[in-house]
């Protein structure tokens, strides 16, 4: 996985995502084109049942928040996009790390007396983390 491809659609989608609490849906349907589009070309090591697997474990986990209430529908589609581009076994420890940040900026919002947030940075921050953990950053 190229990580800095995945740094071109997460770190604008936080920007709008904090200015207008919106994930723009052209966005996350790029972000699937791409994976679909990598894959089909063999550019990366995801393969066509890990995009399908990671599209589905990302809407199914971030799916359930949304009925819960936790999410918006936006941060769904953009998170299953995701899913999409990691593939199956590298969207789970993707998701712990996105969920853990996601618990502590709610954390921080609460303590700010703040009711909702942008998931975004979330993802981002999780994003981040996952990617460093695993030296993404470093070996390309």
């Amino acid at each position: 996985m190229i990580w800095w491809v995945l740094l071109l659609f997460v770190l604008p989608a936080t920007v709008i995502d904090l200015k207008t609490r919106e994930v723009p849906d052209l966005l996350s349907l790029t972000l699937l084109g791409w994976a679909i589009v990598v894959t089909g070309l063999h550019l990366h090591d995801v393969g066509w049942a890990s995009l399908l697997g990671g599209f589905l474990i990302g809407i199914g986990f971030s799916g359930a928040f949304y009925a819960m209430g936790g999410i918006g529908g936006g941060d769904v589609k953009f998170i299953a996009a995701l899913g999409a581009a990691l593939g199956h076994a590298a969207m789970i420890p993707a998701l712990f790390w996105i969920a853990l940040s996601g618990g502590a900026l709610a954390l921080l919002a609460l303590y700010r007396g703040k009711r909702d947030l942008a998931y975004l940075p979330a993802i981002a921050i999780g994003l981040a983390i996952d990617q460093l953990c695993h030296g993404r950053f470093i070996h390309v």
